[in-house]
């Protein structure tokens, strides 16, 4: 080997161990900022999600918008923190036929076009109460197919909304309202909640007060810190 071509492999080692360094550096910077891409969550923080489960979502999307438009729903509130991963934290959620507890990755599966509000600093001495409250009398309690805020059954709203009125109801940190169940600009209900109901041999309850994902997710005394996937209509 003549000196020209030793002088170049010197150079060439070097230089590849430079690249790998590098190449070291990149992969920690994208690690680190994956992380940052995900908050830390806490205790409390409320889980909005696109479920895309058909007529019935189709038409809870239809009646009210969520933040910036996005089309909410469902909801679940996060009541228990046991690590990092999203197998140790906890949804406690109305589903199917309970008020069950789901760990964060198996919600995400379902469907991860979620976005997820944080309580302001003005009202999170409230979340302690609430958790406690939705832990220890409403998880494990009914779904509420009827959607009455009166009975000891519960959909996916009513239970965050029943556990923060239980903590401090003067503070109103979701607003109830008149449901409708009608199409928009119509005074005809959806056909699912015709059948719905009807399968449930019981009147559809136009007018009775109640509150959704899509309206909980623009209250004032939240912020929306995190988006997993953009729900469906979001801006």
């Amino acid at each position: 080997m003549n000196i020209q071509a030793k002088k170049l492999q010197l150079l060439i080692i070097p230089m590849n161990r430079l690249n790998e360094r590098l190449a070291l550096i990149v992969v920690v910077l994208l690690l680190i900022l994956s992380r940052k891409s995900t908050p830390e969550f806490q205790v409390g923080d409320i889980l909005f999600q696109d479920l895309d489960c058909g007529p019935p979502c189709e038409a809870i999307e239809a009646v009210t918008s969520g933040y910036n438009g996005a089309q909410l729903s469902h909801n679940g509130i996060i009541t228990d923190i046991q690590g990092n991963k999203f197998s140790q934290i906890f949804v406690v959620e109305a589903i199917g036929e309970a008020v069950i507890k789901t760990p964060l990755d198996k919600f995400l599966e379902r469907s991860n076009k979620v976005i997820v509000g944080r309580l302001k600093p003005d009202y999170t001495y409230m979340i302690s109460d609430a958790i406690n409250y939705i832990e220890n009398s409403i998880l494990g309690k009914p779904y509420d197919y009827i959607f009455d805020l009166e009975d000891d059954t519960y959909y996916c709203s009513e239970v965050i909304y029943q556990g923060f009125q239980v903590s401090d109801s003067t503070q109103n940190l979701f607003a109830i309202n008149p449901m409708t169940f009608n199409e928009p600009n119509s005074n005809n209900p959806f056909v699912h909640w015709v059948t719905y109901y009807e399968e449930l041999n019981t009147s559809i309850p136009e007018g009775e007060l109640g509150l959704n994902p899509g309206g909980m997710s623009q209250s004032d005394k939240i912020d929306i810190i995190h988006t997993f996937k953009k729900p469906s209509g979001m801006q």
